[in-house]
């Protein structure tokens, strides 16, 4: 099968708009939050956020995906989907303690809280509909047009977009914010998202191959043991897919304050840091994705197992130097941490693919989701929460707008995000047997 110029451009587009809003989501949401609603709940309730999030993207990902299967039809689901994604982006950044207190009458204290759980449900609204048009629709139509000889490269470019777009995000976001606050910089980006989706009604073609399939009752065509049995190499695939995303989320919702209320990184110091380990990443995974298309993807995914372990136990010991060292040590460990990050995810999501029932690449979304963002988001986040929780690491210098002082992120979150890692190797092993069952069998 042929991935024509059309499909690139709209793999490019949507996949980095997409990748885009998920990234301010899933980094400056949380940095929001925290600057703007600071309360003795607020680590707190960023871990709600993200925990809600996933199991919203989870089930709107099951039955949009089923539906998408079910219609014929993911055009639609992307194009009405962005558009509309991009209205409740837009909407997050007005989201203020000051709009409360006015129209409440609260005390800012109580208005803080009230505004920091309004955001909660703003995120998972704004899930519901990115979850549709992204998770499960698009998500779909890129294995509706890929197949196994062109996926490995498919899937380097698709892995690589998170990258793209958390350069974006961490070395643009940051700095507009400052010049332009966070609600206009939201707006903006919401402006762009439903853009994007107006062009889609243009661009997206669905695969000649994709007709309308099954009905509603096939949101549970996942959980069947028949289903399971039938295509244990996808399934034990997840697992690995799952393991490695619980690395991620135990650090990944506090990042950015680690950086600036930790390390104690100016906006423009973190976003050169961050824009210079996702670049040379970048360029270092689409080397390695054509790669994968030559050899065993299992293998490979030792050494990217391992690479992203050592990254995170560098990223926990780069501190207690000076300032300048934390700032070259903290780049380099993540430089090696992302290189192992994205070539993980591009070979367990070419896997993924290769190992998807035909016929079935929408209903089996929200499995994939399940694996890759609910269990993750409720497990990893709590983790990472709990040791920050644990060590109680004062917030310095709260500042007069603060309503308390607060815990910030503790380095321990690496040394944690390392050990879950470490299990990677052993589901590779798991999902091997599985392979060679699997071939035996055919």
């Amino acid at each position: 099968m042929k991935f024509s110029k059309r499909s690139f451009l709209v793999l490019i587009l949507f996949g980095l708009i997409g990748q885009v809003a998920w990234s301010v989501e899933n980094m400056f949401f949380n940095s929001f939050m925290f600057e703007t609603m600071q309360t003795e709940n607020t680590l707190g309730a960023i871990t709600l956020m993200v925990q809600l999030s996933g199991i919203v993207a989870t089930v709107v990902t099951l039955i949009a995906g089923t539906l998408s299967d079910k219609i014929g039809n993911r055009r639609k689901l992307i194009s009405i989907g962005y558009i509309i994604w991009g209205v409740t982006v837009a909407i997050f950044g007005f989201i203020s303690p000051g709009a409360f207190e006015r129209m409440l009458g609260l005390e800012i204290e109580a208005a803080a809280t009230v505004a920091l759980y309004v955001a909660v449900v703003a995120d998972c609204v704004m899930t519901l509909f990115g979850s549709t048009a992204n998770d499960a629709a698009f998500n779909a139509w890129i294995t509706d047009n890929t197949c196994e000889r062109n996926r490995g490269r498919i899937e380097s470019i698709v892995s690589i977009l998170p990258l793209i777009a958390m350069l974006i995000v961490s070395g643009g976001f940051g700095i507009l914010v400052g010049l332009l606050t966070y609600p206009v910089v939201f707006l903006l980006l919401g402006i762009a998202i439903s853009l994007s989706g107006v062009l889609g009604i243009f661009l997206i073609k669905d695969s000649e191959s994709l007709t309308k399939n099954g009905g509603f009752r096939d949101i549970f065509y996942g959980f069947r043991p028949s289903s399971i049995r039938f295509n244990k190499p996808f399934y034990t695939n997840l697992l690995i897919v799952c393991v490695y995303g619980i690395a991620c989320q135990i650090f990944m919702p506090f990042l950015i304050i680690y950086m600036s209320k930790y390390l104690h990184f100016g906006e423009l110091e973190y976003s050169i840091v961050f824009g210079a380990v996702i670049l040379i990443g970048a360029v270092a995974n689409l080397l390695l994705g054509r790669l994968s298309d030559k050899m065993r993807k299992s293998r490979a995914m030792y050494i990217a197992a391992f690479v992203f372990a050592a990254g995170l136990l560098l990223m926990y010991f780069s501190k207690g130097m000076s300032h300048t060292l934390n700032l070259i040590t903290f780049g380099l460990s993540g430089l090696i941490m992302i290189t192992g990050y994205i070539f993980i995810s591009a070979l367990t999501g070419a896997t993924a693919r290769d190992y998807t029932p035909e016929g079935a690449a929408g209903k089996l979304q929200g499995v994939r989701m399940i694996f890759s963002v609910l269990l993750p988001m409720l497990i990893g986040p709590a983790i990472g929460n709990a040791i920050n929780k644990a060590l109680n690491i004062s917030l310095e210098n709260p500042g007069a707008d603060a309503m308390t002082t607060t815990y910030v992120p503790a380095p321990h979150i690496f040394l944690a995000a390392a050990a879950a890692a470490i299990l990677i190797p052993l589901l590779i092993r798991l999902h091997e047997a599985a392979v060679r069952r699997d071939i035996f069998k055919a």
